[in-house]
């Protein structure tokens, strides 16, 4: 198979590997610039993947880099908030925000007061 067209995606150039197989068959090793997304197609316009087939390899957190694995927690955190109807973790750092804020020494500035 030749593949031959501009890649769904970005893809990490320096974690990107081939190597040669057999010594006929090329094997290639594309990490995805955003590894969260599924790409639709190996190439912009190639035929397109059924990500409902696709059945990914299972994984433990701790399998996961410290950088990943907060990604994947939060996300499964805010999941979690989504189904039972509550904030998500930056909806809460938001509303801390807010709770810290003093707008009791906020001055109010009527915008309007010189108008002819």
């Amino acid at each position: 198979m030749i593949i031959d067209g501009e890649l769904f995606g970005p893809v990490k150039v320096g974690e990107s590997f081939w190597q040669l197989e057999d010594q006929k068959t090329i094997s290639v090793l594309l990490t995805k610039s955003d590894e969260m997304n599924w790409w639709r197609s190996l190439v912009k316009g190639g035929p397109e993947i059924d990500t409902q087939k696709v059945e990914p390899e299972p994984s433990k957190l701790s399998d996961l880099d410290p950088e990943m694995r907060s990604t994947v927690e939060k996300m499964m955190f805010d999941q979690r908030q989504k189904q039972m109807g509550l904030p998500t973790s930056d909806q809460i750092q938001q509303q801390d925000l807010l709770k810290k804020f003093d707008f009791s020494k906020m001055k109010m500035v009527d915008k309007f007061r010189n108008l002819p």
